[in-house]
């Protein structure tokens, strides 16, 4: 399977169809090629018998993928553009296929997942993690809000813990992405060339277990206590209030982590992943999220957080508002309107193909 495009090699290796992220200098950061590329080598290993599971890994040494190409979206949110919203419309319906895939879907997260990474790897059925793992949803930082079912993922987490990964945008290692729900198995990071290797000859089911081993002990299990008290308050202010009074010197750093973030993104991010606990389905988090996605690409805050943390990298957004106090209910609320019929997101979730 060619075209010329190198940014995914699509291979068949015996039993399995593998897809290998191949931009390692860009840290595997996904386009919309990349997506529409990935989306094409499922439809024709769905449909083939002699394909009976997929492996999707990144290139390089650093990790599977660090998100979508954040460098192509400032330029066309600065441009007033629209491409954007193509690639998070084929992204989200990847995603969305990704969970309901009728083959093994097995993601080696080795390394860094950050962001789209986490959207190609932890709705599929085998996620594996290694030593080297860093996982995170880190949106409010550059002014925009966790998607590629983001939402959906940290709303299921245990506790407030995914509230509390969403609103910081902190990476996690490889028991912390276990305990949230976001992994499945823990395999050393030196035994993957083996273990795909022998997914060549053999079912996953059959291969796993000979290298899966209990993970190294995380760090968010033992701060569970002051994590589930705080992120239970109804606002973002009050959470930080929350955090700054309790008495842990962790909390107190959470909320200075947290101020620092976008207060637009960080009381979206708020209403978008408790609105996805009700929402029941991946397909319904994902149309929400595509609604958000595209109110953020017309804000400020996107445009300014990119260029603080990935193209001038001075690492200072100027922030507008500059305060939580600033952004009404009324801002929030608009994030989430209906976009017309024309322009929605419509995925068909288990729940209503029975």
């Amino acid at each position: 399977m060619s075209d010329g495009d190198d940014t995914v090699l699509v291979t068949t290796e015996g039993r399995t169809g593998r897809i290998t992220l191949n931009r390692p200098g860009a840290l595997n950061s996904l386009t919309r090629p990349m997506v529409l590329r990935i989306s094409a080598a499922l439809t024709a290993w769905e449909h083939d018998p002699r394909v009976t599971q997929v492996l999707v890994v990144g290139a390089g040494e650093r990790g599977l993928c660090a998100g979508g190409d954040i460098r192509a979206i400032h330029a066309d949110a600065r441009a007033g553009g629209t491409a954007s919203v193509d690639f998070w419309r084929d992204e989200y319906r990847l995603n969305a296929r990704i969970a309901r895939y009728p083959k093994p879907y097995v993601a080696l997260m080795d390394g860094i997942v950050m962001g789209g990474g986490v959207g190609i790897s932890a709705h599929g059925s085998v996620r594996i993690v290694t030593e080297r793992s860093r996982v995170a949803m880190p949106e409010t930082g550059i002014g925009f809000v966790p998607d590629v079912g983001g939402t959906h993922l940290l709303a299921r987490a245990p506790g407030e813990l995914g509230t509390h990964l969403a609103l910081t945008g902190a990476a996690i290692g490889a028991a912390d992405a276990l305990l949230c729900g976001l992994a499945d198995h823990f395999v050393p990071a030196r035994l993957l060339p083996e273990l795909a290797a022998d997914l060549a000859a053999a079912p996953v089911a059959d291969v796993l277990p000979r290298y899966a081993v209990p993970a190294p002990e995380g760090e968010l299990a033992g701060q569970r206590e002051w994590i589930d008290h705080c992120y239970a308050a109804d606002t973002v202010e009050a959470i930080v209030e929350r955090l700054s009074r309790h008495g842990d010197p962790r909390a107190e750093q959470t909320a200075e982590t947290i101020l620092a973030k976008s207060p637009t993104a960080l009381k979206v991010t708020l209403a978008a992943v408790r609105r996805a606990r009700g929402l029941g389905s991946l397909e319904r988090a994902l149309e929400q999220e595509f609604r958000v996605s595209c109110a953020a690409l017309r804000s400020p805050d996107l445009v300014e957080g990119i260029r603080a943390q990935v193209v001038d990298k001075d690492r200072t957004p100027r922030w507008s508002p500059a305060e939580l106090a600033g952004v009404s209910d009324a801002e929030v609320e608009r994030y989430f309107a209906p976009l017309g019929a024309d322009r929605e997101l419509r995925l068909v979730s288990r729940t209503d193909q029975r």
